[in-house]
């Protein structure tokens, strides 16, 4: 078994026995990487002069003691560079490490590259990067999921131990289904958005994405908790995510949505969820149905609410302070031009439809509207958990889809998240995991499971997606590179 493979549960024991060191991991995965991701294309930038250097001195008896992590490149890290996958930004450096970085530092971790993403972290496969698209490591010809498809890329092609990205309408947990590895979106409030470079403020959040579940675990111990440099991050305790792994499930309460199992989905798909059901049953578990009556309105509501916010965020990216600025003398075209030259078309689509529903005439028939739909949305999940643990469900409709089927069709691209966009607007936890595969024109593609759980119970939540996987083997398997 290469070094490469082992998650970060493995590499430690590799470490504190002595059978590898810090350095040798850099090394390996330097090596892995120089092999591979010329055809995956995860990463935009990697630096492996620095990693190596705190490598030598790493502190293994630190929770994350010189364990690499790879970085979704709208993070800041001091010193690398932070593009957001845009041209906007091209040539900037980030100045400070992001919250989440400072707690990887403080706990040993080494962030060693930038991922790959959709401009601004808009768009469902990594295909709206000014830089280039990521190959999905079951498939170059498919798509990773998105927007954190770099992520899921080299965690999934062992590029790397673990990545961080973030999820604003599920880009943390689709493509981690579609590259078969686990993916985390912690409660809104739980980690830090500090040095996030904001799409959507209300939903952005900041998860891992790993070869376990235990990994996932352990990386949110280390970066969840109150932020004064976040007002959003809220003072709830900090739970042990890894306290209740290798519980049973004898009395835990799975909710099945009537409203996620609906015509449309690959029958693969819903052959593995409902499989996966079953599954759980023979484990222990209760699996109830349950109803979440809002469901139809999220993906309206969601690209009213983050393109609004879009809308006000990306407003400061406008060539004056930083990043990229068209050559002209004349102060307003300027502006205009270094927006116009320097942002993609789905990042303008989304800025100019934010703007419209914000603006006089139209705020209260859309944006305050979309408000109040939200908070019905978040009802149903509140009502849910009253009878539930978690929910269970598929993450995508479909395995992953060949890259540009949808490229002319945002509409078709926007519903490849309609099993996760209401996690999101109701700001609580979910986690994807790797339940079966699908063959689709002899290809074999990953399909994952969503287990959705209640606000700030990620303990439980990982408790139950992991009697899942060590019940099973699909998280062992790897695509053939």
């Amino acid at each position: 078994m290469s070094l490469t493979s082992l998650s970060i549960a493995e590499l430690q024991a590799q470490f504190r026995s002595g059978a590898a060191s810090p350095v040798e991991a850099i090394d390996a995965l330097e090596a892995r990487i120089a092999a591979l991701d010329g055809r995956i294309h995860g990463y935009l930038s990697r630096d492996f002069a620095t990693a190596r250097a705190l490598a030598e001195k790493a502190d293994i008896s630190l929770p994350l003691g010189g364990v690499p992590i790879a970085i979704k490149d709208v993070i800041n890290v001091k010193g690398e560079p932070c593009t957001a996958a845009s041209k906007i930004l091209l040539g900037y450096t980030s100045t400070y490490d992001a919250t989440v970085i400072s707690k990887l530092r403080a706990a040993g971790a080494i962030p060693f590259g930038r991922c790959n993403l959709d401009e601004f972290a808009m768009g469902s496969s990594t295909e709206n990067s000014a830089f280039g698209r990521t190959m999905n490591p079951w498939d170059f010809s498919r798509v990773p999921g998105g927007s954190s498809g770099g992520s899921a890329a080299v965690v999934a092609a062992d590029e790397a131990f673990a990545a961080l990205g973030s999820d604003t309408g599920g880009s943390i947990r689709q493509p981690a289904a579609l590259c078969g590895c686990v993916g985390l979106k912690p409660t809104y409030g739980r980690v830090s958005r500090f040095g996030l470079i904001a799409f959507a403020s209300s939903l952005d959040q900041i998860g891992p994405f790993t070869k376990t579940v235990r990994d996932a675990g352990l990386l949110t111990n280390v970066i969840a908790g109150r932020d004064t440099m976040d007002s959003t991050s809220l003072d709830v305790p900090v739970e042990d995510a890894t306290a209740l792994l290798g519980q049973d499930l004898k009395g835990v309460k799975l909710g099945m949505p009537r409203e996620y199992f609906i015509s449309g989905i690959d029958p693969q798909v819903d052959a593995a969820v409902r499989a996966a059901c079953k599954h759980y049953e023979s484990l222990g578990a209760e699996i109830v149905e349950v109803s979440l009556p809002h469901t139809e309105h999220a993906v309206s509501v969601y690209y009213v609410i983050a393109t609004a916010e879009a809308s006000a965020n990306l407003a400061r990216f406008d060539g004056v302070r930083y990043g990229h600025r068209a050559q002209t003398e004349n102060l307003l075209e300027m502006y205009a031009r270094s927006r116009a030259e320097g942002f993609g078309p789905e990042v303008k689509r989304r800025i100019i439809l934010g703007t419209y529903v914000l603006s006089s005439g139209y705020y209260d028939a859309y944006y305050l509207r979309a408000q109040k739909v939200r908070t019905l949305i978040r009802q149903d999940f509140t009502k849910a958990f009253e009878q539930v643990d978690a929910i269970i469900c598929p993450t995508s409709p479909e395995p992953a889809f060949k890259a540009g089927d949808r490229s002319d069709d945002p509409m078709k691209m926007y519903l490849a998240d309609i099993f996760t966009i209401a996690c999101n607007l109701a700001g609580t936890c979910g986690v994807s995991l790797p339940c079966g595969f699908a063959t689709t024109d002899g290809v074999r593609l990953p399909i994952g499971v969503q287990l959705i759980g209640q606000p700030w119970k990620e303990a439980r939540l990982l408790q139950i997606a992991h009697a899942y996987e060590q019940s099973t083997g699909w998280h062992k398997e790897r695509p053939a590179l």
